[in-house]
């Protein structure tokens, strides 16, 4: 099934999980120093968790932009996505913002990968159409699928390992962007 399928499949929860895991990812391109900033909103997530309101604005407050910040298109994509983030968690809000966070983490991987992405756009690689992919898109592919998978067939019980999951890309999304910053000094 493609990641546009599951997206179009996914409860609430799914869809919260899904923008959430690609906005946690990103958090290397937000300027952080803490990045667990996004925990409670995960937590939020689960049975009986804090509410997402107060949560969000929590998270909001840790990535406060800098005035030398978002000095490049990537950042700036990261910051809309969290900007993006719905007050209120109703499936159409979160649907929409899902999608975009899946579209906008993977042109991300797609500028800060080394190797040439043959897609035309990121929105067939969504799609299913695979082919000529980047290794750094691939695994974000994999990774967004993986998350929704997790999730429809679990629901909160899939929320530790979709947490999982994004950990290990916010890592390794961490390491492609140290490399990228030591290249440039």
């Amino acid at each position: 099934m493609s990641l546009v399928e599951l997206i179009a499949q996914a409860d609430e929860r799914g869809l919260a999980a899904s923008g959430l895991a690609c906005l946690d990812r990103c958090v290397p391109l937000l300027g952080a120093e803490d990045d667990e900033a996004l925990r409670p909103l995960w937590g939020s997530l689960a049975e009986g968790g804090p509410e997402w309101g107060e949560c969000l604005a929590q998270a909001r407050a840790a990535f406060q932009a800098g005035p030398d910040d978002d000095v490049d298109e990537a950042s700036v994509l990261a910051r809309r996505m969290l900007a993006a983030v719905p007050g209120t968690p109703s499936a159409p809000a979160l649907r929409e913002w899902a999608d975009a966070c899946s579209v906008g983490a993977l042109q991300i991987h797609r500028m800060l990968d080394t190797m040439e992405d043959g897609a035309g756009s990121v929105r067939s690689r969504r799609e299913g159409r695979t082919d000529g992919m980047s290794p750094l898109v691939a695994a974000e592919l994999r990774r967004q699928v993986r998350i929704l998978e997790l999730l429809a067939g679990r629901g909160a019980g899939g929320l530790r390992q979709a947490l999982d999951v994004s950990t290990e890309g916010r890592r390794i999304l961490r390491a492609v962007v140290s490399r990228r910053a030591r290249g440039r000094v």
